[in-house]
């Protein structure tokens, strides 16, 4: 269990970026929550009727190509500058791109506002795996007519016929990498991999570090993918899935009675964290101030995780770190995964930790598990929650689970003036930030 110790700069958000299955805007996102639109549909990705491949719902960020049209309303040089770059960017990748870019648009910086030394990026992500197709002509070279591969002639005469730059697309770092080198953010940069908790770890370090005085502008967030070959097979040989027979827009169900597991998905999400008096005389518009973070590690020896207890520990120590009681807390935005274990151990640490009279969403209801992409993505939902003054219903919540002794939201509750973001991994890692309005 840890909380952190900051100074008084105070530290708000000023943007948000965000690329997921219910759009690439914030309108797209909140017109989509308040409408209860989910962005959960038949699989495309992968061949749904496959017995090999059974991901029959997922949540996909349909409306994004890599289009350089889809990061936003940029200037002619920058175009150019990604449009260059993305030969060595993979798909997680140029949703982290296209988000920060909107992130940064959204905040309205304008000319000479960003001291590149002063501005950097903490950026998360999933375990980022080489696409099936990168290896097919190295296979082939390395395969006999009879169809048998020889493994022994792959670093001869395989592996050289991979395209000399590949590992650069799935390098962890590059997302951060691509970010601070197309905005000349020349500040302090990390990267994570922390799975879903990536979201919230990022912006917890992000907090700290224009906390504490070593920047006074930090892009953060998280970008990930459950759907693609590779993440889709580690997804169906880990997690419970929704595969039954239901219309694909209901197969997310977190904390009902009847859920029927996690339904997989993609997207990407970055907010921009200012010093609040540097985003007042600027005359910037604030979504939130961030007030607290807490995380925590709890695992057996073989790393299966406690979620209840990591869940618990890391409400407790955000909650110390906020200075915060319970009672302060206006709602939660739950990791909400819909698997039968996981809500029931989120649930009841939710229940410990602050009462059962908290209003709960889950907003994985509306687009499933965007890995460590979800966590940024969830967090600007909330952040909309503030600034429009509606709490979004958990979708398809139809029948309560004694399981999971929480309130639910059901789209008619204030969301108060604070709200707890929620993530943990399967592991046991879990990461809770803490947001109050301004």
């Amino acid at each position: 269990m840890s909380h952190f110790a900051t100074s008084t700069r105070q530290v708000v958000i000023t943007g948000i970026g965000v690329v997921c299955p219910l759009g690439s805007s914030a309108t797209d996102l909140w017109d989509a929550l308040t409408a209860g639109k989910s962005g959960v549909s038949i699989c495309d990705t992968l061949p749904v009727n496959s017995a090999r491949l059974p991901l029959r719902y997922a949540g996909e960020c349909r409306q994004f190509s890599g289009d350089i049209e889809d990061f936003g309303d940029l200037e002619k040089g920058k175009k150019k500058a990604i449009r260059k770059a993305q030969k060595v960017m993979c798909r997680e990748t140029q949703m982290a791109v296209a988000a920060a870019e909107l992130a940064i648009a959204d905040a309205s910086f304008g000319d000479g506002l960003l001291d590149p030394e002063r501005a950097g990026v903490v950026l998360g992500s999933d375990y980022m795996l080489t696409m099936p197709e990168d290896y097919v002509d190295g296979i082939r070279q390395c395969t006999a007519e009879g169809g048998a591969f020889d493994f022994e002639e792959w670093g001869s005469d395989g592996l050289g016929q991979m395209t000399p730059l590949w590992m650069l697309k799935y390098l962890p770092n590059m997302p951060a990498s691509h970010i601070a080198i197309l905005n000349d953010l020349r500040g302090p940069n990390n990267s994570l991999t922390l799975r879903e908790a990536s979201s919230n770890m990022a912006v917890g370090e992000a907090f700290t570090t224009v906390a504490r005085g070593h920047a006074d502008v930090m892009l953060a967030g998280a970008t990930g993918t459950r759907i693609l070959p590779m993440q889709a097979i580690h997804a169906m040989q880990t997690e419970q899935l929704a595969n039954d027979d239901c219309d694909p827009a209901t197969a997310s169900r977190p904390f009902d009675k009847n859920r029927l597991g996690m339904v997989a998905g993609e997207g990407a999400g970055v907010v921009v964290l200012e010093e609040r008096g540097r985003a007042e005389a600027r005359g910037a518009a604030i979504y939130g101030q961030v007030v607290g973070i807490g995380s925590s590690l709890v695992a057996d020896k073989k790393l299966q995780g406690n979620t209840e207890k990591a869940l618990a520990n890391a409400i407790a120590a955000c909650l110390t770190n906020a200075e915060m009681s319970p009672g302060d807390i206006g709602h939660v935005n739950a990791h909400g995964l819909s698997t039968e274990d996981c809500d029931t151990q989120e649930a009841a640490a939710i229940r410990a930790a602050l009462g059962g009279e908290t209003p709960v969403t889950a907003l994985k209801s509306f687009f499933g598990n965007l890995g460590a992409g979800g966590g940024v993505v969830e967090l600007a939902g909330s952040l909309l929650a503030l600034k429009h003054g509606t709490l979004p219903e958990v979708l398809n919540y139809t029948t309560a689970d004694p399981q999971c002794d929480i309130q639910i939201a059901t789209g008619d509750q204030s969301p108060g003036a604070s709200f707890l973001k929620l993530n943990v991994t399967p592991q046991g890692q879990a990461a809770v930030v803490a947001v109050a309005a301004v």
